[in-house]
């Protein structure tokens, strides 16, 4: 069976070098970006590509006109697009007698959209799924071919749960492959009624607002953890990041929230709008003083 496949992200590497084990798979073109203003965890596949002997370009609109010719020139099977920021459109969806193969790291029809790794954390979900759909000419809309739930614990960060994700879609991927090559593939229908799409985040979406509760601040900082940018304080004019923070103690009624209460061993404890967190693992040059503000 002969695949074109589009990605751009870490995500993408991964499931790449899967493909290239599988007995009888030929992965016959390779579309990637050689930069990204969009993907913290971009990925050039181009060195994957040329120790391959695999022909790439590097693409900016997947859709466009000559991009569609040089894939059907390639004649591939099937398509399989994991880790690209834009929707594929009907031209490039019809290419191939079996479709483009997309990827969300959401429980579809459930949570369709944009950052769905960093929503889950955000929202303080307790699980999420592994799925890939036959995508259609909406986002994140096809037929399911293959999905599985991942719980998520109360300490992962957003690097735990995107390798528990990756790992997860390494095993989907070997398993719906080998059933398309054997034309033994099922797909199943998502139900419209039960789906909701999650919206594009701003910068705005990292600043940690101390008038939040403290389990609100502790999700937005490890959904923000890397392969992302980081969740961030605005502190006398500069933009400090947060990468871990802890639970604080439920005291300190009486304190107005962003006030420092106690520093030890670089870590901040900081008072917020029901308790206090702790700031744990930081860019901040200068360490702020008890009892002023973060703000």
């Amino acid at each position: 069976m002969k695949i074109f496949f589009i990605g751009s992200v870490q995500f993408s590497q991964k499931m790449l070098d899967v493909l290239i084990k599988i007995d009888r798979i030929q992965v016959i073109g390779i579309a990637t970006k050689k930069k990204s203003d969009f993907n913290s965890d971009h990925f050039d596949l181009s060195h994957t590509a040329i120790s391959n002997k695999i022909p790439f370009k590097y693409v900016e609109n997947i859709n466009s006109q000559i991009i569609i010719e040089w894939i059907s020139e390639l004649k591939p099977d099937i398509i399989y697009c994991f880790g690209w920021s834009s929707l594929i459109k009907n031209k490039l969806l019809e290419l191939c007698p079996k479709g483009v193969i997309g990827y969300h790291p959401a429980e579809l029809p459930k949570n369709r959209g944009r950052h769905p790794i960093i929503w889950a954390l955000t929202l303080g979900l307790k699980s999420t799924a592994s799925t890939f759909f036959k995508m259609d000419e909406g986002a994140d809309s096809g037929d399911i071919i293959s999905q599985k739930k991942i719980v998520i614990k109360n300490h992962h960060y957003a690097s735990d749960l995107y390798n528990l994700l990756e790992i997860t879609a390494q095993k989907q991927l070997r398993e719906f492959t080998i059933l398309y090559l054997n034309n033994k593939i099922k797909k199943i229908k998502q139900d419209h009624n039960k789906s909701n799409y999650w919206r594009k985040r701003s910068k705005n979406d990292g600043i940690i607002n101390f008038s939040s509760t403290a389990l609100t601040i502790y999700n937005l900082v490890r959904a923000l953890h890397h392969p992302y940018i980081g969740a961030h304080i605005m502190y006398l004019g500069d933009e400090i990041k947060v990468w871990k923070s802890e639970l604080g103690p439920k005291t300190f009624k009486n304190i107005e929230p962003g006030k420092v209460i106690k520093i030890k061993d670089q870590k901040i404890l900081v008072k917020t709008s029901d308790s206090s967190i702790w700031i744990t693992n930081h860019e901040f040059q200068n360490l702020p003083v008890i009892n002023t503000y973060l703000l």
